[in-house]
């Protein structure tokens, strides 16, 4: 089981809404920063997934708020791959701030298709990337 280093974020002043603190939002874009973060860890990033011919578009997401977040905090978003099939894969992400307070708990599911929009299986297509994909999964966070 491979332990993924966790990704920081400077928080940005334009990520702010007009209540001085992060908008809902962009916990979405923090999730993909740290999801290709932890792809390029598994040394299966998105850039070598696409030269491949793979694609993986989000199926969902979601979010449970638990603190705010503010400029110009730095949060370290833990990722983790929490499930995973062959086809599709959930990724659970923990969000914190510099003290560890936790800010917010996320999920979002992905799955692998092909250039004409067609699942794949990993299993069959690229085998060792499903070995590593298989070897990361991880006990669940929520």
């Amino acid at each position: 089981m491979m332990i993924f280093r966790p990704y920081k974020h400077k928080v940005q002043y334009y990520e702010t809404d007009t209540m001085k603190i992060v908008h809902h939002s962009n916990y979405v874009r923090w999730m993909e920063e740290a999801r290709v973060d932890m792809l390029e860890q598994m040394e299966i990033g998105y850039d070598k997934m696409e030269k491949a011919g793979v694609l993986s578009p989000v199926l969902s997401v979601s979010c449970e708020y638990k603190a705010m977040t503010r400029f110009p905090e730095t949060v370290e978003i833990c990722a983790r791959l929490a499930k995973y099939t062959g086809v599709r894969f959930e990724v659970e992400y923990e969000i914190r701030g510099a003290d560890g307070e936790l800010k917010t708990l996320c999920r979002s599911s992905h799955c692998f298709i092909d250039e004409s929009g067609r699942p794949i299986s990993l299993r069959r297509r690229f085998p060792d990337w499903d070995k590593v994909f298989s070897s990361c999964v991880q006990q669940s966070l929520v």
